[in-house]
C-alpha cells in the first residue's frame, strides 16, 4: 500500500458508502481510494463476544484496531490477559487476539482507521 494518494478526496461519515449494524453495533464505512476510515458505534451492553463473534465465527477477534475514541470507555483484554481500558480522546492499537465490552451507559464511539473494512466480516480460509 502506497503512502502517497494523488487526488483530493472528502466524505462525510454521516453519508457512508456503507453501513454495518450487527447487533448493538453501527459502523459506517467510507472508502477514500486504498483507505478505508470507519465510524464504530456500539452500544451499552455491547460485547464483541455476544454482538460481533457469532458473525465471524473466531474464539477472539483477530483484527488489528488503530482508531481514537470520540466518546464513551470500552475495556479489551487480549487472550494473554493484558487489559486496557479506552476512553474519549485516547488514541489506541489493539492487537488481534482481543475480546472487549462498552463499560458504562454511554455508547462508545471510536474512528478506525486500520481493519474498518474487514470488521463484522465472516473470515474465510482458503484452502
Amino acid at each position: 500500500m502506497s503512502a502517497t494518494e494523488h487526488e483530493l478526496r472528502v466524505k462525510s461519515l454521516d453519508s457512508p458508502d456503507e453501513r454495518r449494524t450487527p447487533q448493538k453495533t453501527n459502523l459506517d464505512l467510507n472508502r477514500l481510494g486504498q483507505y478505508t476510515i470507519g465510524r464504530l458505534t456500539m452500544q451499552p451492553g455491547w460485547t464483541w463476544a455476544d454482538c460481533i463473534r457469532p458473525i465471524v465465527q473466531t474464539d477472539s477477534c483477530q483484527l488489528l484496531h488503530v482508531g481514537f475514541c470520540v466518546s464513551g470507555t470500552l475495556e479489551t483484554v487480549l487472550d494473554d490477559g493484558t487489559a486496557a481500558t479506552i476512553s474519549a480522546g485516547d488514541s489506541y492499537t489493539i492487537p488481534p487476539g482481543h475480546n472487549a465490552r462498552v463499560v458504562g451507559d454511554e455508547p462508545f464511539v471510536g474512528i478506525e482507521f486500520a481493519s474498518a473494512e474487514a470488521f463484522a466480516v465472516p473470515i474465510t480460509y482458503s484452502s
